[in-house]
């Protein structure tokens, strides 16, 4: 008999809809949820996958405790009992020598992590961190600094505007399900796609309009879009006479950066910039400009994402049809929102590590600034971390130097379905359920129609495993608070979420999800509201100034790389996602290593041709790799997909293909955005000559 199971796709951290088919007790079938709009069935490369990831043996399958030195890959296996035991001892004896401050734990962040922050407070630790610097820490902050909404409070209605301008958001490859179908419902609808790249990929084929920038100029190519504009007044003058403080300082701020400057700074001609100017400025408000998703790139990411949303509110496209859309939550919609697990656990009193750090950026909850921490002890000394979900050896520049970094560590564990990067260098290894086989708390999605999302166990652990809910549940049980968690399976969770909401767990049978309203919300447009201290848009950010940062900073021009060498870029498959799914055998088949592209001339000034096996080096390392000689790359750049380059041997289809970017990224693990804090991966230089 076959059953059906509404539940969340877990192939990487879109976390899309799903329906699972399930008969014996074995997956059968995934695909997209029908119900939800967007989806209606779909599913990516990685989605379709899913099986593969079950019913594949190359994975942790039991707790595993390190018998010999870090990294040297000698393990035992433990029960759960052991082996949390021997966490809970270890962190016992780090709180008790240095006090739970010095816990510290990190996770993919996303749609579940009221489970692991109210964890960490029940330690007594402030000291929660996710992956953003090495994603959009840049883009949270630029965004929160116009809007006082962070970029997870915000939404792009793709299928209702004009015309999409996006900076390296290669959205048909590191592709979302559901907003890849709504950009592909709008170009239906005859909106007009810009793209703006140092190489021509998928998302460049789709576009109206290719522009190819020179590597580190988007920022350039920003101040003298918004010169035209204003000098064209070409902007929302109602919108922004309503809702924008700041115009007259931009305006003279970008009086010396014209086309014609940027022309010599990006490459793109004058000509085009004028050009895209006058055409969103006749979409307008129908217009979107992307504030861009990965902005770890350049030093100066964080201005080049608030001008692109900047861009936004200047054309009046913010809470608008075909616009930038506020996203609402229960509460904007007169619904009581899930109860929180951290609820009734008392406050921490210290302060989370990064907030005491002399010239930090803006905002706290920085990864590198929690590796600071480990690597001197200042402000205070950070000597445990718990790894969940999230892989920073793999995501982070320099995995060399952070072994030096995280030697100092007392006790490192990794919580995941797969062997990492991190994981091997671990203390403990406790292996998670994969995402059929668990249930996770209850989750909402923001937007303009408001849910409550679940996703559902659809078949037993195969393996030693356990769910994240019950790895935290009993490891709070040994550290002596379990009384914060006093939950004895999934339903008891769910139950205590969902009171006072007048639901019940019942209502998510039907779909999987529980929509909170009928009709999509929008605030009154005569009556934007922002979460900034003066409730309009600021250009001029009390924010920033308080912080003693710029709004407006002077344009820097990029280095230029040095005869032989060429800067180093990244990015992702549509077929995997980031270090996590190279070794799945359906994906593996379809991708098993990656390969450099570099521009056809330099090639050839050089020796190269197509699939020559060429050698790339940085300070400290070198690797090789197969060439892909192309012209629609930049000469100054060369290119590789991330992830790749496996150093642990049990994972077998991808062990030693390819090459790891990040171990070419030597020096620069602690290089980041002044600003924004995100890792400046792209300020790396690398030297290419035929093996």
């Amino acid at each position: 008999m076959t059953e059906s199971i509404y539940s969340m796709c877990g192939m990487c951290a879109v976390r899309c809809p799903i329906r699972v088919e399930v008969e014996s007790g074995r997956v059968t079938w995934i695909e997209g949820n029908p119900h939800v709009a967007g989806i209606e069935g779909s599913l990516c490369a990685k989605g379709a996958a899913g099986i593969a990831l079950e019913y594949d043996a190359e994975r942790p399958q039991s707790p595993l405790i390190r018998v010999g030195a870090r990294g040297a890959g000698h393990w035992r296996q433990a029960t759960w009992e052991e082996a949390l035991s021997y966490i809970a001892e270890k962190l016992r004896t780090v709180s008790e020598k240095y006090g739970p401050k010095a816990i510290a734990l990190t996770d993919r962040g996303g749609l579940f992590t009221d489970l692991t922050k109210s964890f960490i407070k029940a330690l007594g630790s402030p000291n929660y961190f996710d992956h953003d610097d090495t994603c959009a820490k840049n883009v949270n902050i630029a965004c929160q600094s116009l809007f006082g909404y962070g970029r997870g409070d915000t939404g792009y209605d793709f299928a209702n505007t004009k015309h999409i301008v996006l900076y390296g958001r290669n959205i048909f490859e590191a592709l979302q399900v559901k907003e890849v179908n709504n950009v592909l419902n709008g170009i239906e609808k005859g909106a007009k796609l810009t793209y703006i790249d140092i190489r021509a990929n998928t998302t460049a084929a789709k576009a109206d309009k290719f522009l190819r920038i020179r590597p580190g100029t988007d920022y350039a190519f920003n101040l003298a879009l918004i010169h035209t504009i204003i000098k064209e007044k070409l902007y929302d003058v109602e919108f922004v006479e309503k809702n924008v403080t700041g115009l007259d300082e931009l305006t003279a701020f970008v009086a010396q950066y014209t086309p014609e400057w940027a022309e010599r700074e990006t490459e793109i001609p004058a000509a085009e910039i004028v050009n895209l100017a006058r055409q969103v400025g006749e979409a307008k408000p129908n217009v979107i400009f992307h504030g861009g998703w990965m902005l770890a790139r350049y030093v100066d990411s964080f201005y080049a994402s608030r001008t692109m949303y900047l861009l936004n509110a200047l054309l009046g496209s913010v809470e608008t049809k075909g616009g930038l859309i506020i996203s609402k939550g229960p509460g904007d919609v007169g619904r009581k929102g899930l109860n929180s697990l951290g609820k009734n656990i008392p406050e921490v009193e210290a302060k989370i590590v990064d907030a005491a750090m002399p010239g930090k950026s803006m905002g706290t909850g920085h990864i590198v600034n929690c590796y600071k921490a480990i690597k001197t002890g200042q402000p205070y000394p950070i000597k445990a971390l718990i790894s969940y979900r999230y892989d920073p050896m793999a995501s982070l520049p320099d995995p060399e130097a952070q072994k030096t970094y995280l030697d100092n560590l007392d006790l490192l564990v990794s919580i995941d379905v797969n062997y990492s990067e991190t994981g091997w260098f671990s203390d403990v290894i406790l292996p998670e359920a994969t995402y059929l086989e668990r249930s996770n708390i209850l989750a909402t999605q923001k937007g303009v129609k408001p849910s409550f999302l679940i996703r559902r166990q659809a078949v037993a652990p195969r393996f030693d495993s356990k769910p994240g809910w019950e790895i935290f549940t009993l490891l709070a049980e040994k550290m002596g608070v379990g009384n914060y968690f006093p939950y004895r399976s999934i339903e008891d969770i769910w139950t205590y979420q969902l009171e006072g909401t007048g639901l019940t767990l019942q209502d998510f049978a039907a779909k999987g999800f529980v929509s909170l309203t009928d009709k999509p919300v929008f605030q009154d447009r005569d009556n934007l509201k922002f979460k900034t201290p003066s409730g309009k848009i600021e250009l001029i950010s009390q924010a920033l100034a308080k912080n003693n940062f710029p709004s407006f900073a002077p344009y820097i021009r990029p280095k230029k790389p040095d005869e032989g060498y060429f800067r180093l870029t990244f990015g992702r498959s549509p077929v995997h996602t980031h270090a996590q799914s190279q070794n799945i055998s359906y994906l593996n088949e379809i991708l098993s290593e990656n390969s450099l592209w570099i521009n056809d001339r330099k090639a050839s000034e050089i020796g190269i041709e197509n699939n020559d096996l060429v050698e790339v080096s940085s300070d400290s390392y070198v690797g090789m790799i197969k060439a892909c000689v192309t012209p629609y790359i930049h000469p100054e750049a060369v290119y590789m997909l991330h992830g790749f380059g496996n150093e642990i041997p049990l994972k077998k289809r991808s062990y030693g293909k390819g090459i790891r970017d990040t171990k070419l990224e030597t020096g620069l693990l602690e290089t980041v955005d002044p600003v924004g804090g995100g890792v400046a991966y792209l300020e790396c230089m690398v030297k290419v000559r035929k093996a």
